[in-house]
């Protein structure tokens, strides 16, 4: 029986524990086991019980593992109807809300190292850029896929590169971005834009308002996230109905130097994967296109409109 399985799986207070962090956020072994101080060996083999009776999924990002509820399938439906009963006992638990209280200063870490990154190479960011797009410009890519509009957004828009771009097909245009150098370089490039609002914010928590644009844009933005599906879940409520959202990023490759040299937390995606959190989003079915670059990696840009 499916449910006596689940219910097996689940019979272990650490393994509660780890249902009660995971049903939330999705994070790797060893960030687990820093929140939640386990050792290495106990916390692999519980997640291993959970993911082998279907109520974990584990994603592998070059050398790092991901865990988080299962996402599909009857994993799914057990965990959404086991979730009431994980806030009831994270309210009356002490342990239990520490450890939720630990996972979010997880993922408050994550941003802090990206702004602390790109504070630092704020300066170089062009040389950097060059470096590994071997030339290539995203802008006219993007622009042929952005309708006209009133409002645009270039989410984690860096030192702004895209942002005049925008100007071309929106009367006024918001660039986000969480690195106040990054932001400064942007606006030395854009004295005279009062077309342009720049904002300091995390992709995770936008600085805008609900259906505020009628286009948003990730630019190679995305692997930077945290939390890449509450990324895209943000940028499905600035936008309006029927607006665009473009997501133009790297598919899944192994290169592991990257995290070093350019401050990426994701090495690529999936594109079924994408497709899933962009419809999770409130957004429907993307478009996509695949473009090679000179390095050999390889870019997935997808469209889509919000329902």
């Amino acid at each position: 029986m499916q449910l006596l399985h689940f219910a097996k799986a689940l019979a272990d207070p650490t393994r509660l524990r780890l249902m009660n962090v995971l049903s939330r956020h999705e994070l790797s072994v060893n960030e687990l086991v820093s929140a939640l101080g386990l050792t290495q060996s106990g916390a692999s083999r519980h997640l291993r019980i959970l993911a082998d009776a279907g109520l974990l999924d584990a994603r592998r990002d070059g050398q790092w593992v991901f865990y988080r509820a299962a996402a599909q399938g009857p994993g799914k439906d057990f965990v959404a109807c086991l979730r009431p009963f994980l806030d009831a006992d994270a309210d009356a638990d002490p342990a239990l809300g520490a450890d939720l209280r630990a996972a979010r200063e997880v993922m408050a870490g994550r941003s802090a190292e990206s702004v602390k990154f790109f504070n630092a190479i704020a300066q170089d960011w062009d040389r950097l850029r060059h470096e590994l797009l071997g030339g290539f410009d995203p802008g006219p890519e993007l622009l042929s896929r952005m309708p006209t509009c009133a409002a645009a957004a270039d989410l984690g828009c860096g030192a702004g590169d895209l942002l005049k771009a925008l100007l071309s097909k929106a009367r006024t245009v918001v660039g986000v971005d969480n690195s106040p150098s990054m932001l400064e370089l942007a606006r030395r490039r854009l004295p005279d834009a009062e077309r342009v609002s720049l904002r300091l914010g995390d992709l995770m928590h936008l600085p805008l308002r609900e259906g505020e644009v009628q286009a948003a844009v990730f630019s190679l933005s995305l692997h930077h996230a945290p939390d890449p599906a509450q990324a895209l879940a943000e940028a499905g409520r600035i936008l309006s109905p029927g607006g665009t959202l473009l997501v133009l990023d790297f598919t899944r490759h192994g290169r592991e130097e990257l995290r070093e040299q350019y401050g990426d937390r994701w090495l690529g995606f999936d594109t079924e994967e994408l497709r899933a959190w962009m419809e999770a989003a409130g957004l429907g079915e993307a478009q996509s296109t695949r473009i090679t670059l000179l390095s050999g990696l390889t870019l997935i840009l997808l469209s889509a409109r919000k329902s």
